[in-house]
């Protein structure tokens, strides 16, 4: 095991991912530290959906290793890397449309876990959406069913959550009580590893930043010292 993933939740290890020739993503290196908020940015088309697409299981094209909890998970299968503790939402929220509320929560949680019903009904009190019970899905906003998304993830208790820009289409008040939900969770030690372009949201939650640019790892520190590298300022702006 690489020593430097020894206090790590997450190591990913000179990881690559071409597509036809074209380097998606080029020895990639990423430590998340267990307890933290990271953050994840970088232009459009710097590669952190493909990324996430690795981590998660959803994209087994690539080489390198990546480790959760000291044990590699590469190239397995998405569902079996959701058991081990990982789990993740999408930049488009992916809600199950034909089914109503509670059972979009049901459906992710662990197979024969007692009083499961329970448990999403106290998540769904805690975003305000407990009267949404028995609503189907897509007759929800955009905004709520951004929330019912990251309640799914929930219902698994994972270690390690991954979020792929989650203030995108919510409103103010919606992310709010989104970054309560979060700040809460990593208070009882969850960690994130976020997708995010607006740096308002950055600075909200993460304690730490990784900055992607066509591909490759430029930057890691935090937000001050972001703003202030010109390997991040040149990707941006060109200056």
């Amino acid at each position: 095991m690489n020593n430097l993933c020894v206090d790590h939740v997450l190591c990913v290890h000179n990881l690559s991912r071409s597509f036809g020739g074209v380097r998606a993503l080029c020895n990639i290196e990423i430590h998340i530290t267990r307890g933290n908020i990271t953050g994840l940015i970088g232009p459009n088309g710097s590669g952190k959906t493909t990324l996430f697409q690795a981590i998660s299981g959803m994209d087994r094209g690539f080489t390198g290793d990546i480790r959760l909890e000291h044990k590699s998970i590469a190239k397995k299968r998405a569902s079996r890397i959701y058991r081990s503790g990982l789990a993740r939402t999408f930049q488009l929220s992916r809600p199950f449309p034909e089914l109503t509320v509670i059972e979009n929560l049901i459906a992710a949680g662990k197979p024969h876990e007692p009083n499961l019903h329970d448990r999403a009904d106290q998540l769904l009190a805690q975003v305000h959406l407990d009267r949404y019970h028995n609503v189907f899905a897509k007759e929800l906003s955009y905004g709520q069913q951004r929330l019912v998304e990251f309640l799914r993830v929930l219902m698994n208790d994972p270690t390690l959550i991954l979020l792929d820009e989650p203030a995108a289409g919510i409103n103010p008040t919606l992310r709010r009580i989104l970054w309560d939900m979060v700040h809460g969770l990593n208070a009882k030690g969850t960690t994130f590893f976020i997708i995010e372009h607006d740096m308002s949201v950055i600075a909200d939650l993460c304690t730490d930043v990784y900055v992607l640019n066509e591909g490759e790892n430029i930057a890691y520190g935090d937000l001050a010292s972001i703003r202030k590298d010109k390997r991040v300022l040149e990707a941006y702006f060109g200056t």
